[in-house]
C-alpha cells in the first residue's frame, strides 16, 4: 500500500510541468526568514520546513557583490554544480564539519574533534515537482556533558530478567552511534525529500525528514532535535485565512525486540500523527491549534496495524474517542507569532499532554532586527517552562520521543529555560552569542526511554545550568551556510557530581542543518 501511494506520487508528478524544495532548517535560514526581508512579513503558520514557493528566501540573501572568477563564483554565490536545463535545475554540494576542540576543564586531557563528510542533492523538475537528498558519515568526540547525555539514551537491548540494557549512544540530529577510538563515536544519517505541487493550494511531501513547529529557537510541540523519520505530509491553503497541514509518521524506540529472523533484531515502532489548524486573522498574526498523537503498534512480541483513528484529520477528536493510555498519547498545542512593527516579532506556545489541564509547558519568546540601524543584527528573548514528567506517558512505549531523544525540546522534561540569542554579519563577518540558563526540578534525562526496566539508574535531580557560547567566523556561501569560525563555550552547573565545560573550536564547515548542543 505505502509503495503504491509512492508511486502514484512520483508518477503524477512526473506528469505535469518551479521551485518547491524546502528550505534548510538550520537557525541561519530561520533567523533570516524572520528578519522580514520581504514586502510583507512571513506569516505562514510556522510548520517547518517550508518551501521555497512559501518564501522564498535564498535570492533575498545572495551575496550581492560582483565577482570575476569562476572559482570565487562559485565560493561565494552558488552550489559546487548547478545543472540548468529547461525542465529540471540539479544543484550538488558537498556537506561538511572540520572542526578540532580542547576543553580545558577536561582532566583526561582528550583532543576533541568533528569530522563530518557528505553530499546535499537538490532538483527540480518540471514545473511542480522536487526532491533534495542528503547523506552524511561522521566521526566525533566530545565534551563530558555531551557524551554522557548520548550515552544515556542509547539502544535498549533485552536482558534474560527482562530488563533492558543500554549499549552505544544517540547523537541529536544523528542518530545512534558506534564506538570510535574509544571514547568517540562513529554515526551515519541520510534525509531525503520530495515536493509535488499539483494545485496552487496544496503541497504534498514525502520523506525521512525532521520538523519543527514555532518561531522559537525551542518548540515545544515538535522540533528538529530528534532523528529523521518516514512521513507523508499535505499543506492546504484553504482559504486565505485558514490552512492546514496533515502528516502521518512512523516513529522509532531504540529498543530491541527479543527475537528476530534476520542478522539484528529489529526495533519497536510507533505511530505518530500530526493535525495542524491555522488562523490567519490578519497578515500579521497566525494562530495555530496542533495535535501531536503517539500511537500504539505493538510490544516486544507482537506487531499490529495502526487504529482507524490515526489516519483521522480532524484535531482533538482522536483522543477524546479513543480514551486509551496504553493506545494512545495526544499531545496539544496552541502556537501564537505577530509580527509588530517591521522588525519586532512575539510569538509563544501553551501545550497540553493527554488532556491533564493541571500541567501545562508554555513558551514566550521576541524577535528583534535591525537594532541601532545595523541590517543582519539580531536579538531575541526566549523562556520555556515544561513540568516534570510532562511528555511521559502511562504507556512508556507511547512516550513523546523518537529514537530514544525528545520530539519537542532537547532537554525533555522538568525544567525552567531562559535564552539570548544575538547575531550581526557584516560583509561576511559574523558574530553569533548565545546564553542559556536553565533551571531544573526533578530531572533526569533517561525520562523519556521506552521502558521502565532500564538497567543504568538517574536519580532526579534538581539544580541550575549555564551554557554560552559565543562564536566568531566568516561566512563564504550562504546558499550552504559555509563558515570558518572560532567558537568558546562555556559551562556551569551547580550539580556537584559534573564538572564544568571551557570549549576552544575552531573549524571549516557547511550547516543546513541543527545540532543542538546548548543543553
Amino acid at each position: 500500500m505505502k509503495f503504491a501511494l509512492m508511486s502514484c506520487f512520483v508518477i503524477l508528478a512526473l506528469q505535469l510541468l518551479g521551485q518547491h524544495n524546502q528550505l534548510p532548517q538550520h537557525s541561519f535560514f530561520k533567523d533570516q526568514i524572520f528578519a522580514n526581508k520581504l514586502e510583507k512579513p512571513y506569516n505562514g503558520g510556522s510548520f517547518f520546513p517550508i518551501t521555497e514557493n512559501e518564501y522564498n528566501l535564498i535570492p533575498l540573501i545572495l551575496d550581492s557583490t560582483k565577482q570575476y572568477y569562476d572559482f570565487t563564483q562559485t565560493l561565494f554565490k552558488k552550489h559546487l554544480i548547478e545543472l540548468k536545463g529547461q525542465d529540471y535545475y540539479l544543484t550538488i554540494s558537498p556537506m561538511f564539519d572540520f572542526s578540532r576542540g580542547k576543553d580545558d576543564q577536561d582532566t583526561n586531557n582528550r583532543s576533541l574533534f568533528q569530522n563530518t563528510r557528505g553530499f546535499h542533492v537538490e532538483g527540480d523538475l518540471f514545473n511542480n515537482f522536487s526532491f533534495s537528498t542528503s547523506f552524511y558519515e561522521n566521526q566525533g568526540r566530545y565534551t563530558e556533558y555531551e557524551s554522557d547525555y548520548y550515552s544515556s539514551l542509547g539502544e535498549l537491548y533485552p536482558k534474560p530478567d527482562s530488563s533492558y540494557q543500554t549499549q552505544n549512544a544517540v547523537i541529536p540530529g544523528g542518530g545512534r552511534t558506534k564506538p570510535f577510538k574509544g571514547d568517540g563515536f562513529d554515526y551515519a544519517y541520510a534525509i531525503g525529500v520530495m515536493t509535488f505541487m499539483p494545485v496552487k493550494q496544496l503541497t504534498l511531501s514525502a520523506g525521512n525528514n525532521m520538523h519543527f513547529v514555532g518561531d522559537g529557537h525551542r518548540s515545544l510541540l515538535l522540533s528538529d532535535n530528534s532523528y529523521g523519520a518516514p512521513y507523508l505530509r499535505a499543506d492546504w491553503k484553504i482559504t486565505p485565512k485558514w490552512r492546514f497541514s496533515y502528516m502521518r509518521s512512523r516513529l522509532l524506540n531504540l529498543l530491541r525486540r527479543p527475537a528476530s529472523g534476520s542478522v539484528e533484531s529489529y526495533y519497536e515502532s510507533k505511530g505518530y500523527s500530526v493535525n495542524y489548524l491555522t488562523y490567519l486573522p490578519s497578515e500579521f498574526i497566525h494562530i495555530s491549534l496542533f495535535e501531536g498523537s503517539v500511537w500504539n503498534r505493538g510490544d516486544s512480541i507482537t506487531s499490529q496495524p495502526s487504529h482507524p483513528l490515526f489516519y483521522n484529520p480532524i484535531p482533538v477528536l482522536s483522543g477524546v474517542l479513543l480514551d486509551d493510555p496504553h493506545e494512545i498519547s495526544s499531545l496539544l498545542g496552541i502556537n501564537f507569532g505577530a509580527q509588530i512593527a517591521q522588525s519586532h516579532r512575539v510569538y509563544g506556545q501553551l501545550a497540553v499532554n493527554n488532556f491533564q489541564f493541571d500541567k501545562m509547558a508554555f513558551q514566550l519568546g521576541y524577535r528583534g532586527y535591525n537594532f541601532f540601524g545595523l541590517n543582519d543584527f539580531m536579538i531575541q528573548l526566549e523562556y520555556n517552562n515544561v513540568p516534570d514528567k510532562f511528555y511521559v506517558s502511562e504507556n512508556p512505549r507511547l512516550n513523546y520521543a523518537q529514537f530514544n531523544l525528545p520530539l519537542a525540546h532537547v532537554k525533555g522534561n522538568g525544567f525552567q529555560e531562559f535564552i539570548l540569542r544575538s547575531n550581526y554579519e557584516y560583509k561576511r563577518i559574523y558574530l553569533d552569542v548565545s546564553a542559556v540558563f536553565y533551571f531544573l526540578e526533578e530531572y533526569s534525562s533517561i525520562s523519556l526511554l521506552p521502558s521502565h526496566s532500564v538497567s543504568i539508574t538517574a536519580i532526579p535531580a534538581s539544580h541550575s545550568i549555564q551554557n554560552t557560547t559565543i562564536e566568531f567566523g566568516y561566512r563564504f556561501n550562504r546558499k550552504v551556510n559555509l563558515t570558518l569560525f572560532g567558537a568558546a563555550t562555556l559551562r556551569s552547573t551547580s550539580e556537584k557530581t559534573i564538572t564544568g565545560t571551557r570549549l576552544f573550536t575552531i573549524g571549516l564547515r557547511t550547516s543546513i542543518l541543527n545540532h543542538y548542543n546548548d543543553f
